[in-house]
């Protein structure tokens, strides 16, 4: 299983990127599938997920400004992200998971200036 990740830039704050993940299978095979961030000396914390079930998660500190969605006939997951802050700034992360195989694209840089 490969991930692709594009979609990573330079904005100023209150701009807007829309990263995309393109998977080399269905992703309808996976259990979840998402997005996560990691920002320089930070964990990788999540960013949104499409879950088991058909739930999704966001993190408190996105939610409201940024949107997953999918586009199964692509095998691509998206995320865009509005109001972008500076606290934004990381290494955007697609990741995916079947059963306890956890996948993980090579990370795209948002970079938010303020």
């Amino acid at each position: 299983v490969q991930l692709q990740a594009s979609g990573g830039g330079l904005v100023q704050a209150g701009g807007s990127l829309r990263l995309s993940c393109a998977a080399s299978i269905s992703i309808t095979s996976f259990n979840d599938m998402g997005w996560y961030r990691q920002a320089p000396g930070k964990q990788r914390e999540l960013v949104a997920a499409f879950t088991r079930g058909g739930n999704i998660n966001y993190a408190d500190s996105v939610k409201g400004r940024f949107t997953i969605s999918r586009d199964n006939a692509k095998n691509t997951v998206y995320l865009q992200m509005n109001s972008l802050k500076p606290e934004d700034t990381a290494v955007y992360y697609c990741n995916a998971v079947i059963a306890i195989q956890s996948y993980w694209g090579q990370g795209t840089q948002v970079t938010v200036s303020s």
